[in-house]
């Protein structure tokens, strides 16, 4: 078998490939590689990774290379973790906004389309590049932000690919330590779109203790997420933290003006990961990597790769088309829920309906995203401004304006 990790000098990649060699028993990958534009990174990356998988006993051929052709060529699985402009693009993407008062984040609202307008282009490519040379049957599976656009660009395009966060491994993780037990024993019920989900219900060995957990950890919960305690309390569901820039976002934009972008923060983070991967004798994953975002997402990759291979249909939270899934929601909107996972890919399990609430935020962001993926592929300003006045974090013509025409197609930076 043989994977290919596109973006492979990215500062996840350390974690990313220590999970595919911890789970060598499912995924006999017979060759790994790592495809990386930038020469630094692929030596300084590549070579911390070759040390890891050497300490975790891995037989197969890690392969370090620039050449999307290559990589792709006879692949089973592609990963794709690229950022197309590097932490430059995504502290444009974060500060930009603000000139408009608007939340600048790099996912959602008038940074996620930026990231999308760039992003989509590249990826389009690189899955055209695996139809015409890939293994027949590969999968492309997608963690570049914005999940959700870029597997619906995906999957309007043809490609057969699954979109992957780490927001629900992330919860069931938490809610296992609260409870002290065993992280396979929990299953979280998460619904709604990437990055705008909501968990209604928590399976301890099939049985819901979302209200217990509820009763008993609701402050804990409040105070992770920045939201009060009522509103999850009312909602009777727990809110993804990407809830906080719709429902208290006047207070992100102030803090924002006065905080230190987080893309900033995270460029501080990468080039000290970076120092710490030269070390000839660093073989494992450093600790200052948690500080990086994305906990889990490695675990959460292997897990759906190994499902995909091995056809063993257990459940997992993932981002394909909706087909029917969430009621209210269109077949081809890419919903994140629940799905059985099998070799012939991702079936969405059937969700009860949203309360009115709830749903009414999700079509609308759902129809911000079907024009998000039309800007990214036409180009045209006027798409990008229909697409910017439909998101609820913008949702005014003047700021549309404004933001549309400082949106870049483009920033010329490597992608990793």
């Amino acid at each position: 078998m043989k994977v290919s990790v596109i973006g492979g000098g990215s500062t996840y990649t350390p974690e990313l490939v220590s999970g595919l060699a911890r789970e060598a028993g499912r995924l006999p990958i017979d060759e790994l590689v790592l495809m990386d534009p930038s020469e630094e990174r692929r030596d300084v990356v590549g070579g911390v990774a070759g040390r890891i998988l050497r300490r975790e006993g891995f037989t197969g051929r890690l392969t370090v290379t620039d050449s999307l052709e290559h990589a792709v060529d006879g692949a089973d699985a592609v990963l794709l973790q690229l950022r197309v402009g590097g932490q430059a693009a995504r502290l444009h993407d974060e500060t930009l906004p603000a000139r408009c008062g608007c939340v600048g984040q790099e996912t959602t609202g008038a940074g996620g389309l930026g990231k999308a307008m760039r992003t989509i282009p590249v990826v389009l490519d690189i899955a055209e590049q695996v139809d015409r040379r890939g293994a027949p049957g590969a999968w492309l599976i997608d963690f570049t932000n914005p999940v959700g656009i870029v597997t619906r660009a995906l999957r309007d395009a043809g490609h057969p690919s699954i979109g992957l966060c780490n927001v629900a491994i992330g919860l069931q993780r938490k809610t296992a330590r609260l409870l002290d037990v065993a992280p396979e024993r929990v299953l979280v019920d998460q619904v709604g779109l990437n990055h705008l989900t909501w968990v209604r219900r928590v399976l301890l060995d099939g049985v819901d203790v979302l209200p217990d957990l509820l009763a008993r950890f609701l402050d804990v919960y409040a105070e992770e997420l920045e939201l009060p305690a009522q509103l999850i309390a009312e909602q009777r569901a727990l809110p993804s933290y990407y809830l906080r820039y719709f429902y208290a976002e006047d207070e992100v934009v102030a803090e924002q003006r006065e905080t230190r972008p987080r893309a900033a923060v995270v460029a501080d983070i990468e080039e000290e990961l970076l120092r710490l991967y030269r070390d000839p004798s660093l073989d494992t994953k450093p600790a200052v990597l948690e500080q990086r975002g994305g906990a889990f997402y490695s675990e959460a990759a292997t897990q759906l790769l190994a499902s995909l291979v091995t056809g063993e249909g257990d459940v997992q939270v993932v981002d394909v088309p909706n087909e029917g899934a969430v009621p209210g929601l269109a077949d081809d909107d890419v919903v994140e829920a629940p799905a059985r996972i099998d070799a012939a890919g991702a079936h969405l399990l059937p969700q009860p309906a949203l309360a009115p609430d709830l749903l009414g935020l999700v079509q609308h962001v759902a129809a911000y995203e079907r024009l998000a993926v039309r800007a990214a592929t036409t180009r045209e300003a006027a798409d990008v401004r229909r697409a910017l006045l439909c998101h609820p974090l913008v949702g005014q013509w003047d700021k549309a304006a404004l933001l549309a025409d400082l949106v870049p197609d483009h920033l010329e930076e490597p992608v990793s």
